[in-house]
């Protein structure tokens, strides 16, 4: 019964915000915004450009928000248009690019030592090249597929299982490099 109080809420709450209602606009704000702001972040390094990014992409919620369908996950769809924001805005940049390898090799570590801090692990994903960068935050983090990220970001899907690979690779031996410095054999 408590589960459908709470859908009932913010379906209303989304209501009252399409009708241009400041106080539910804040509140879906303030909700989702710390989040947001995360995802934005996976993408964008500057934490300040980030946080302008996410504003504009709030923008375009609460603008389209009378397109939302109340089918699925309302955090989801605004996570899709802050991930969609970010890609715009590094491909105004010109700060994505792509090497078109058509070749893909299964990296075997699918996880990230333990021992890493969630700093540590975010400064090796933001020094990866941003291609590999996006590619890696859309699969890993988003659980997009490879069709999904070739579509979204205008490149073949052997591209992006190729990009998936380099980051992976890259970010091993970066773990590695961590380890044996800490271990101080390096």
């Amino acid at each position: 019964m408590k589960v459908i109080a709470l859908h009932q809420e913010e379906k209303e709450i989304i209501m009252q915000a399409v009708q241009n209602n400041r106080h539910a606009q804040h509140k879906i704000y303030s909700k989702y915004s710390p989040k947001m702001l995360g995802v934005c972040r996976q993408y964008i390094k500057d934490l300040q450009q980030a946080e302008d990014i996410m504003i504009t992409a709030f923008m375009k919620v609460f603008t389209n928000l009378k397109n939302f369908e109340h089918k699925g996950s309302f955090e989801g769809w605004i996570r899709r248009i802050m991930v969609n924001e970010c890609i715009s805005y590094l491909r105004v940049q010109k700060k994505i690019s792509f090497l078109e390898d058509e070749y893909y090799v299964e990296s075997t570590a699918d996880t990230i030592e333990s021992q890493l801090s969630a700093d540590d692990i975010q400064c090796m994903i933001d020094a990866l090249p941003e291609g590999y960068k996006m590619v890696f935050n859309l699969y890993v983090i988003e659980g997009y597929k490879h069709q999904e990220i070739a579509k979204m970001l205008g490149i073949n899907e052997g591209t992006s299982k190729s990009q998936l690979s380099h980051a992976r690779k890259m970010l091993q031996e970066k773990i590695n490099k961590q380890k044996n410095y800490s271990n101080g054999t390096e």
